[in-house]
């Protein structure tokens, strides 16, 4: 695999550990909407989770990763449709497609 590839997977990796440090409780959708610093936080880095998937869809258009044109276009709404962006697609993203993404981006991080 190629070094920028692992510098991007590397950067999803920790964009979905910071994620999990401003959200250690899943369940608890109520605190997040009234914390304004980590909803904002955990935009941010699900701004950088889809920059990098693009990064390496440009570079490998066949690359593997699930959902990697959603995770694209949830990114590019994110920047450019700010304001249709709601507090329940964030957190759904969080507490449903996250633990699959960061498995995958491990076991991708972990081939030889």
């Amino acid at each position: 695999m190629e070094i920028e590839i692992k510098t991007w997977l590397t950067d999803i990796k920790n964009a979905i550990l910071e994620i999990n440090q401003f959200i250690p409780d899943k369940k608890d959708f109520t605190s997040f909407r009234k914390d304004l610093k980590s909803k904002r936080a955990v935009e941010r880095n699900v701004e950088i989770i889809g920059e990098a998937v693009g990064r390496i869809l440009k570079v490998m258009p066949d690359f593997q990763i699930t959902n990697a044109r959603k995770i694209v276009d949830t990114r590019n709404r994110i920047i450019h449709g700010y304001d249709n962006i709601s507090e329940e697609i964030i957190w759904s993203i969080v507490v449903r497609d996250l633990v699959n993404l960061e498995k995958e981006v491990d076991d991708l991080l972990n081939l030889p």
